[in-house]
Parts: structure tokens; C-alpha cells; sequence
């Protein structure tokens, strides 16, 4: 479904991306995983068109991506949760949502079912202002807007940042809903003992290069990772 080849990425002078290349399979949950710093974020906004690399390609349901514009990306069936959440905290609820939808004239009914399916609570509080809901809330509101896109694949940055940790249970298997849902999902996650639990396959990225892959379980056990990340 998507394939990064050997793109690098620049901020002015500085050489963040160091020619990495990885693969999404369509079903896949895929995970990048590593420390502040690494790209994994730069990645993401790179694939999603927010930065364009300097080299490389980038190739979505086999269509050259690498120089489209960001906002022209949810038409082709891809959508990312921003870190942070970026979501517009004077909107309701609901509009937060239809702002998800802009690609299509008028979302229907079933659209903010499916959302309101995984989140519940984002239903209860529909009419609320966005700027008023907990973090927890505002991250499912993220995540809920991207949905209404229709995503064939879904790239979450960061999802669980800033969350109590009951709470990062609870984004992680609604992760799992969304995947077992049919969304091919690309996840960004310095929580690295939750991503590789949920991902099929998982990707380390150590200053801009990738250090390691393999499936996630094999990650979860490698003494490398368990070491740098698990507090093994």
C-alpha cells in the first residue's frame, strides 16, 4: 500500500532523514518506533506531504506521492493524526468532525455513527466546545476526525502522549478496533512496549536511519530493544 524508498529530508541545513526505506502492507498495523529525535515525526509529515523530501520516492496504492500536497492526500485515502492533536478547539465536537469531511460535500449520518461507535464519549459531548474536552477526549476527537475521511491508511503520530496511562490502554485498543475495522494503520510511538504489542511489524529509527525491523513480537524480544526502550 504505501513504500518509502530511500528519501532524505532536510530542515534547512540539517540532515534529519538519512535515506530510509520501509513498506505498508495493505491489513498491516506497522509501527516506528525510537527516541525524541530520531524522525519518526519528520517521517510521517514527509509521507503525509506536510515536507517533501529532497530525494527518494514515495509511493501510495501505487501512485507517485512524493511532491503532492498534503491537502490533496484524504481524497486519495490517506489521513494522519497529527501530534498534539491539532484539532480546532473553538469548533463543537461535531464540527471538528465535518472538518474531517471536507473532501465530501455532505458526510452522512453513518459517518459520525461509525465515529461515535469507538468513542462514545465524543457523542455524549458532541455540542461541546473542542478547546473544553480532557486531553484524553481531544485525542479521540483527533482520531474520530481522521476516521471520517475514510482512511485506507491511517498514520497516527504520537497517539498516546501526555495520557494517564489507563487512558493509553484505551487509545491502543481502539487502535486495535480500527485495524480489525480493515484501516491499514502506520503508527508513530515513543511508547515502544505498547506499539510493538499492537504492531504486525515494526521499524527503529535511531538519527534519521533505520536501526532495526522485524515483527513486532521479535522486536519485543530483542535484548537491543528491550535495553534501549522496554527498561529490560
Amino acid at each position: 500500500m504505501l513504500t518509502v524508498e530511500n528519501i532524505h529530508v532536510y530542515y534547512g541545513a540539517i540532515h534529519a532523514i538519512k535515506g530510509i526505506s520501509f513498506q505498508v502492507n495493505e491489513g498491516e498495523i506497522v509501527a516506528l518506533i525510537g527516541a525524541n529525535g530520531a524522525g519518526k515525526s519528520t517521517t510521517l509529515k514527509t509521507v503525509s506531504g506536510i515536507m517533501h523530501p529532497r530525494s527518494g520516492k514515495i509511493t501510495f496504492l501505487d501512485e507517485d506521492i512524493t511532491r503532492t500536497d498534503g491537502y490533496k492526500l484524504p481524497a486519495k485515502g490517506l489521513a494522519q493524526v497529527p501530534e498534539g492533536r491539532r484539532i480546532f478547539l473553538q469548533m463543537t465536537v461535531m464540527e471538528n468532525l465535518e472538518m474531517g469531511a471536507y473532501i465530501r460535500k455532505k458526510p452522512p449520518q453513518s459517518d459520525f455513527d461509525n465515529v461515535f461507535t469507538h468513542f462514545p464519549r465524543l457523542k455524549e459531548r458532541r455540542s461541546q466546545i473542542a478547546g473544553t474536552l480532557s486531553g484524553g477526549e481531544q485525542q479521540m476527537l483527533a482520531m474520530g476526525r481522521a476516521l471520517m475521511s475514510h482512511p485506507k491508511l491511517l498514520m497516527l503520530d504520537e497517539p498516546s502522549m501526555g495520557l494517564a496511562p489507563i487512558l493509553v490502554e484505551e487509545i491502543f485498543n481502539i487502535i486495535q478496533e480500527f485495524h480489525a475495522a480493515g484501516t491499514t494503520i502506520l503508527l508513530v510511538e515513543q511508547n515502544a512496549e505498547m506499539a510493538l504489542q499492537v504492531a504486525d511489524r515494526a521499524y527503529v529509527l535511531e538519527s534519521g536511519t533505520i536501526a532495526l525491523s522485524g515483527t513486532g513480537k521479535e522486536l519485543a524480544q530483542s535484548d537491543e530493544i528491550k535495553k534501549a526502550y522496554l527498561g529490560g
